[in-house]
């Protein structure tokens, strides 16, 4: 069987009697039994089964666009889905590659498109599923140099930045930190925001704001602010103002690479707060 998910005994029945049909080369008693099959009311897999059948037996009998509707139909209800040597001939194979290549790139927009909109309604668990399979979309082999070229390059980098949003919104608030009785000198704080006595800030190592393309759009000035570790390693980073919702992503995505000499007091390393005003500037 061809389903990644069990079907109801009926229709697995009449699933394996149209496998029966297309063993023995009766390809059209097998469609006539796949088309009797499908109603409106089908499970999502009775279908994808239907038509994968549907397309082994159109290719068998030449009638190649209408077997094309039916790959179409198996590749959009699952863009991951491809035939394995078991499963189909070289020449099934070559037939699904070549709708692949064909609708593969809108499938990929698709995907990010729906993983997005999870996002924006706050149900994390579900955007981190679809950028996950977005992800896994671009690497696969049938999209060939589309995959680095745009649109889907700019879908690669924004479905990563919104994915690491998506895990670092889905974790638990961590519990708050239990108080500490003030030292007698000095009492030291969790971050520090500039100003403090005895407070050195933090020297910038490495600290380059990406390029802002114009196929994003425009912009406006935003605010972005980093906490910087004892380490000198941003350990995170949030926009107190947008500077374009696309860009915010890349640029949020760029501040993992920042490097600086940490913030000290009175000699000791300190975690720092950081505001940086972004400006955007348009390419000529």
């Amino acid at each position: 069987m061809l389903l990644s998910t069990p079907l109801a005994a009926k229709a697995q029945e009449s699933i394996a009697a149209a496998r029966e049909l297309y063993a023995s080369a009766n390809y059209e008693g097998a469609l006539g039994l796949l088309s009797r099959l499908e109603s409106p009311s089908s499970q999502p897999s009775d279908r994808m089964a239907i038509n994968q059948y549907r397309a082994f037996c159109l290719l068998a009998l030449g009638r190649t666009p209408e077997a094309e509707q039916a790959i179409e139909a198996v590749v959009s209800a699952n863009p991951l889905y491809r035939p394995t040597d078991a499963e189909a001939s070289p020449r099934l194979q070559s037939a699904f590659v070549a709708v692949r290549q064909r609708i593969l790139p809108a499938l990929v927009q698709r995907e990010y498109a729906g993983a997005k909109a999870a996002f924006d309604r706050q149900d994390f668990p579900a955007a981190i599923v679809g950028f996950d399979r977005t992800l896994q979309a671009l690497q696969d082999p049938d999209l060939g140099d589309a995959a680095g070229r745009p649109p889907l390059s700019d879908v690669s980098t924004l479905a990563t930045g919104f994915r690491e949003l998506s895990v670092r919104s889905a974790k638990p608030e961590p519990p708050p930190v239990p108080a500490v009785a003030a030292a007698p000198v000095r009492v030291r704080k969790d971050i520090y925001n500039g100003g403090e006595p005895g407070l050195t800030p933090p020297a910038v190592i490495s600290q380059t704001l990406p390029r802002f393309s114009n196929s994003l759009g425009t912009g406006t000035e935003g605010l972005l602010e980093v906490i910087i570790n004892q380490a000198g390693s941003v350990e995170s980073a949030t926009m107190r103002s947008s500077v374009n919702a696309r860009y915010d992503v890349i640029l949020l995505t760029a501040t993992k690479n920042w490097k600086y000499q940490p913030a000290t007091v009175d000699g000791a390393a300190v975690k720092f707060r950081k505001v940086i005003k972004v400006s955007y500037k348009p390419q000529s």
